[in-house]
């Protein structure tokens, strides 16, 4: 399923069931998973790897073409990168002063609807750790992370977009030389923290699968968006 595929269902109750519909087989993805120790390294690849093909055309409706098999965790984390780029961008549009209020609105219906979108893809990825840590029994005291694995994930996917644009602007030829050197001060600091997440997020995973911490994951119940719960869409329906 493409990415814009997904945009034209975000707003109807059938959206969850079409999305994960799309990945039946939880086992078949994790027979082929690296060593946990590489985990982090796998994930930030892939996103590097989505990150410069949407830059090819650097086009918010631009298709996905998604490189992995659909059988492989890989082809999950490129989603859930695509989306997140996608994102990004339409977040750069928005604030243009120029725009016309018409197309604001519209953009804005398709930030929320990637919004959820993510949401989704994260909760999706926890079910899969879910399931693969399924069988370890947590030992006495063992404790639980502030965040799951996915929500992990997800900060370093947008940690690899924040590295990549952060490149751009400290190496943009145009901009002044002190423009180009507090970007790179800035750049630094983001390396710095992607190599302390990525070492976090290595660490949760052996931990989790010592027994050492245990997963519990709370789903976004996310009210915005469902007309059972907004009041402004629930009382347009009397």
């Amino acid at each position: 399923m493409e990415f814009l595929e997904l945009s034209m269902i975000c707003d109807t109750k059938m959206k969850k069931q079409a999305f994960f519909s799309h990945y039946k087989s939880i086992k078949s993805i994790f027979v082929s998973l690296i060593n946990k120790d590489m985990f982090s390294k796998l994930a930030y690849s892939v996103f590097e790897q989505s990150i410069k093909d949407y830059h090819e055309f650097d086009n918010v409706d631009q298709p996905i073409n998604n490189p992995y098999p659909k059988d492989k965790f890989e082809h999950l984390l490129y989603l859930k990168n695509w989306i997140d780029t996608v994102q990004w961008h339409f977040e750069d549009i928005i604030r243009d002063p120029q725009i016309d209020p018409v197309a604001a609105l519209t953009l804005k219906r398709r930030i929320d609807a990637s919004n959820q979108e993510r949401t989704d893809m994260v909760e999706y990825i926890d079910s899969y750790f879910l399931q693969k840590y399924s069988n370890v029994q947590a030992k006495d005291g063992a404790k639980i992370n502030s965040e799951s694995p996915a929500w992990a994930f997800d900060r370093l996917s947008i940690l690899a977009l924040k590295i990549y644009h952060m490149q751009e602007e400290a190496n943009r030829v145009e901009a002044s030389q002190e423009h180009r050197d507090k970007c790179q001060e800035k750049l630094n600091i983001l390396l710095e923290q992607r190599s302390d997440l990525s070492t976090a997020i290595d660490d949760l995973l052996t931990d989790i699968e010592n027994g050492d911490k245990f997963m519990k994951v709370y789903k976004q119940m996310k009210m915005y968006n469902d007309d059972d719960l907004n009041p402004v869409l629930y009382q347009n329906k009397k």
